[in-house]
């Protein structure tokens, strides 16, 4: 409730998850930001214990919210994203209010936003 004027959200489809996890996704091993090349990287730190053994996995673990999504979800480092293109329509009012703003729930379409940022 506090942080709702200040953050966007939705739900996001599988191709927008999976897009952003190749493209932007860093894993943290050992307090440090190693970028996702290929699966061995996965395969060292989250193959025995929580059985997820490459990106494909991991793609699922996080889109389902499957049982190993805490661990999922810490393995993965932040995403950085750049400004979307064509801006931002107005950042003092939420998505759902008449004068139509950027913050608050955009449900299914956070899609186009994520598009445009990534």
């Amino acid at each position: 409730k506090l942080v709702q004027p200040y953050v966007t959200y939705g739900y996001p489809s599988l191709k927008t998850v999976r897009e952003l996890l190749y493209k932007r996704g860093y894993a943290k091993v050992n307090k440090q930001r190693i970028p996702i090349s290929d699966n061995s990287v996965i395969a060292d730190n989250l193959g025995e214990k929580q059985g997820l053994f490459g990106m494909e996995d991991l793609v699922h673990e996080i889109y389902t919210v499957g049982p190993e999504f805490k661990k999922a979800n810490n393995f993965i480092w932040p995403f950085k994203l750049s400004a979307p293109r064509g801006g931002f329509k107005c950042k003092r009012h939420g998505y759902c209010e008449m004068k139509g703003g950027d913050w608050g729930n955009r449900e299914e379409e956070i899609n186009e936003l994520i598009k445009r940022m990534n």
